[in-house]
């Protein structure tokens, strides 16, 4: 029983990985860059906070807007 739900679950989270992957392939550099930025941010926001939502969420924007801003910044 624990074979077949842990295969259910993991068909799951691999259709889920594969469509959401097929929704970025029209973005633009930009916007990839500032997906990226604010997924990174977030991610360093909650570690640097200890987990708080405040942080997570501050460090996304802090991050997409970095990433948004990427090819300025780097010219």
């Amino acid at each position: 029983m624990k074979t077949m739900r842990s295969l259910t679950v993991s068909t799951a989270l691999v259709a889920a990985l594969t469509f959401s992957l097929g929704g970025c392939a029209g973005m633009s550099t930009q916007d990839r860059n500032m997906a990226i930025g604010a997924g990174a941010g977030g991610v360093a926001g909650g570690v640097l906070t200890g987990g708080s939502t405040l942080g997570i969420v501050g460090g996304a924007a802090a991050g997409g807007l970095l990433g948004h801003q990427w090819e300025r910044i780097r010219d």
